[in-house]
This record gives structure tokens, sequence and C-alpha cells, in this order.
């Protein structure tokens, strides 16, 4: 059964400065949850955090450090009467995976072997763990189902989540205390309403709308679009794409979800495909601006399209997507504009 009793208690957020992190943290805080932010600040900025306190009018706990250090963990556990563990920590650029493959399983899976070891020894067996629909791997039918086996993900970046998903599924049948989350999701995108958070990537951005958003806003010169001859509807690649808010709420639904003990993973997800080019071309209607691109060879390991088969997430969690894609693509403009650089001053 659900573990009802979790509200008013302190939840862990690690990598909670970052994306996705410090989009949920707010939806913790506004769900009523005491939040402790662990980030290293290498790819996030505490300024997301300031900003999330000013949304919500509440104040989270922010600690400077790294997943890997044990000492920290041990430190933060045993100052902070910690009841579960929501863990984003981790490196997430696919083509940076493969070009550095050492840093990204030292990070994702050292990161978070070390993570479920300071929580045995605090007591503390309560975990969604941010996973990817990359772990189906780029042979797996669509729609991606959560009964399909793991596949071979096509990148270390993608091989790492699938790991540390198979290392928390042992865990959970070797102790019976373990309830784990594992978080499927695909393309997230989009940012909060009010324009005052939202993705700011460090350097160039690795996905297509934070680069469509600086391209419009000024700080790129022109989109390249990899390979226009697929078998999809007009060519370009397909992806579903879900709203990061609507992400940062499957993650508090999974929260409350746990409290049997056991693994369970959901996909979060439309269910929908869009391609690149009707991204494009939505993100002119809803903003405005013209688009400029150039059409390139594909590349590597680029897959045709891949969506999710959400169900299982609504029938357990009670969580469907709640925003559209003009949602999506309308609130990422309005943060962009109002914050073309992101979180600097610059």
């Amino acid at each position: 059964m659900p573990d009802t009793d979790l509200q008013q208690r302190k939840i862990l957020v690690t990598g909670g400065a970052g994306y996705i992190g410090s989009h949920t943290s707010l939806a913790l805080l506004e769900a009523g949850y005491e939040v402790v932010v662990l980030d290293s600040l290498v790819n996030a900025s505490q300024e997301a955090l300031r900003r999330v306190e000013l949304l919500v009018g509440r104040s989270l706990t922010f600690i400077e450090g790294d997943v890997r250090d044990r000492n920290c963990l041990d430190r933060l556990f045993s100052k902070h009467d910690i009841h579960a563990v929501i863990h984003f920590a981790g490196l997430k650029a696919v083509a940076e995976s493969v070009a550095e493959p050492l840093a990204y399983y030292d990070t994702n899976v050292n990161g978070s072997l070390t993570l479920c070891q300071a929580m045995q020894a605090a007591a503390i067996f309560r975990l969604v763990f941010s996973s990817s629909a990359t772990v189906y791997g780029p042979d797996a039918p669509v729609p991606y189902r959560e009964q399909m086996p793991r596949g071979w993900p096509a990148s270390p970046y993608g091989a790492s989540k699938a790991m540390v998903e198979r290392v928390l599924e042992d865990l959970c049948a070797a102790d019976s205390r373990w309830s784990v989350a594992l978080l499927r999701y695909f393309n997230p995108i989009g940012a909060h309403e009010s324009g005052l958070m939202g993705e700011d990537p460090r350097g160039i951005p690795n996905n297509l709308l934070p680069f469509i958003a600086q391209v419009a806003v000024g700080r790129r010169g022109r989109l390249g679009i990899f390979g226009s001859d697929y078998p999809t509807r007009d060519g370009t690649c397909e992806r579903d794409y879900v709203h990061v808010m609507d992400l940062a709420e499957g993650h508090v639904k999974a929260l409350e979800h746990l409290g049997s003990s056991g693994s369970y993973a959901y996909n979060l997800g439309t269910g929908q495909a869009v391609s690149v080019l009707a991204m494009v071309n939505t993100f002119q209607e809803v903003s405005g601006k013209e688009i400029p691109y150039d059409v390139s060879q594909r590349r590597q390991g680029d897959l045709a399209a891949f969506w999710a088969d959400p169900t299982l997430a609504f029938d357990e969690l009670g969580w469907q997507a709640q925003r559209n894609l003009d949602d999506m693509v309308r609130d990422t403009w309005r943060w962009q504009a109002a914050n073309p650089h992101g979180y600097s001053a610059e």
C-alpha cells in the first residue's frame, strides 16, 4: 500500500538544483513536504533554488556536495531526519558519455551505489530513481512498455541508467525493507509557467527545444537538423516530449506510492511522438519567431522514433501528462525570452 504518512516529512533531492530536480523540489514544497537539496552545482545553479523559494513562499535546505562523497552523505543523514530520497544527481549528455564513459560510470553508477550504501547505514529505504527510456535499448519495439526486458543501451549514459536499475532491483530482492520507484522518462521540455524557472544548459544545448529557444533569442545562429530521410511522417526523428512540471508531479506521485517493498518501473511520457520539424513549426507559431535551420546527415545513434505507453503510471500512480505541446513550447519561450542568458545575469 502507498505510504500516505510521508507528507510534512523531509525529502532529500539529489541533483535538486538541476533542471528536473529544481522543478520537482518546487512541486514537493507545493505538496507540503520539507525539502533538502544536495547538489554539486557542476551542471546547475543555486539561483534556481532561490526562485523555487520565491515562487512557493517556503524555504528549503541546500547542501553543496557530491553524491559520491560518502562522508558528506553520512553527515547529511545524521543531521536531517530524511524519510525518502529522490535521486537525480548524475551526468546526462548522451554524446558526452560516448566520449567520456569513465566519468559517466563513476558519477552515475558509483554515485548511486554510494548513495544506497549511505541510505542503508542510515536506515532509509524509500527511493525514487531518475531513470530513462534509453534503458529499453535501440531494438525495442514501440511504444515502450515496462513489461519489456531492458535492452542494451546504445550509449554509456543509457547503460549507466540500466546498471543502476539492476542494482536497485537486486537490492530490493535481497532486502524487503527497500521500496524503489524507477521512473523512465522520455524527453523533458518546458518550464515553469511563471517564466522564472526553466532549462539552462551549460554550453551548446544537447537537446532540441533549448537549442531552438536559444536561436529564437539570438544566442545561436541556426538550428541543425540531423537527417530528413527517416521512416517517419516528415522524415525527421520523432520523440515523446513531456512537460517538466508534469514530470515533477510524477515524482511526487511516485513518492506517495512508496511503501510496499520491491522495485517498480514506470514510464513518464505522453504516449505521443512529435517530429523535429513539427517542434520547429510549433515554436514558430507560438513565439512568432522564425527559426532558421540547416539539414545535414543523420547523427550516429539516433533512433527514428520512440514513445511511451504511459498506461501503467496512470493505473498505479494516478499520473498522466496534463500539458500539451503548445503549453510546453509557450512555457519554454516565456522562460527564454525573460531569461536570455538563463540563470546568469550576463
